[in-house]
């Protein structure tokens, strides 16, 4: 069940973090599972603790349900991945939704032939934003490169090619991304013929598009559920599964949303997957996105999120945790 929460919900006071969180140390060593180095430990947050709200129902640019989402934590806007209205899975087109902390949306941008949006970073670019996103969709609508996109409104982008499309692992042939901002570092989802993989990086690699031999690397671990996220927060990886409720979307239960909590150093599991009421009574309900924030008074945040709403008008509802162990 979703609580009250124990601090304010405000513009001012909830997201506000600071813009020069610092690079954890780097231990010395080599990683489990073809890791390059080991990351420093870190705390890792309690999934058995309380959810609470950052909004509820929250209305988009399209009607078609919300695929991840992500922070700008300098410029203080939450960006929205749906897929766009009137375009097949397989064509990989996406629209970002421009959002205010409190959920109101402010403009849209169309990227076409992208990717799905499992996952993607808006990382602070002067008063703008900058998005790496999945892009050179395949057959399948995901996509093989992650390319650096300017937030521009209401506008349409198509997918970019040869070097603006960027591979960082030779061997992969599909890529989604995550930035942890506190720890100032990339996540990277990638694909191939072995199955997925994890990368981590240094956020520098991805700003200065020099990006050399990851801090981490290893086999995703086996954890059961329809995947639909994940993120990093220091040296430990966050991993959402499960599904809309059945039927015509009509509360039912506890649902299947779980999240599981992944050693980075070790590529093993280190809690869950843990089960989540969090917006148990919203109508569809289906898990979409995982990101991180910290707030300018310190507290690092784990959020959670959902499409929620009705067909053909598909709404996104937001929560977060915030105990760390």
């Amino acid at each position: 069940m979703t609580r009250t929460p124990h601090l304010p919900l405000t513009r001012r006071g909830l997201l506000r973090t600071g813009a020069g969180a610092s690079l954890a140390a780097l231990g010395l060593g080599v990683g489990a599972q073809s890791a390059s180095a080991d990351v420093a430990a870190t705390k890792r947050f309690d999934l058995t603790q309380p959810s609470y709200d950052l909004f509820r129902d929250k209305d988009l640019h399209g009607p078609r349900v919300q695929q991840s989402f992500a922070f700008d934590w300098v410029n203080k806007f939450l960006f929205v991945a749906t897929k766009r209205d009137g375009s097949p899975e397989s064509a990989g087109d996406l629209c970002i939704n421009k959002l205010d902390f409190d959920g109101n949306y402010i403009s849209y941008m169309h990227l076409n032939g992208f990717g799905h949006g499992v996952a993607f970073a808006a990382l602070p670019d002067g008063s703008g934003t900058e998005l790496w996103i999945e892009c050179a969709t395949n057959t399948g609508g995901y996509g093989t490169a992650l390319a650096p996109i300017r937030y521009t409104a209401n506008t349409t982008l198509g997918s970019p090619a040869g070097s603006a499309a960027y591979r960082p692992i030779a061997a992969a042939s599909e890529y989604t991304c995550s930035v942890d901002p506190v720890y100032q570092r990339m996540i990277v989802r990638y694909h191939t013929s072995a199955g997925k993989r994890i990368a981590v990086y240094p956020l520098s690699a991805f700003t200065s598009r020099s990006f050399g031999t990851p801090l981490v690397d290893f086999k995703q671990p086996t954890i059961s559920g329809t995947a639909q996220g994940y993120a990093l927060y220091g040296s430990y990886m966050y991993y959402l599964t499960g599904d809309a409720y059945p039927g015509d979307g009509t509360p039912s239960g506890d649902g299947n949303t779980y999240v599981t909590s992944v050693d980075i150093n070790t590529g093993t599991v280190k809690q869950g997957p843990v089960l989540t009421k969090a917006g148990s009574t919203l109508h569809h309900r289906e898990p979409e996105g995982l990101a991180i924030y910290r707030t300018d008074a310190g507290e690092a945040r784990l959020f959670i999120g959902f499409a929620t709403g009705f067909e053909g008008d598909r709404r996104s509802s937001i929560f977060y945790k915030n105990d760390l162990i």
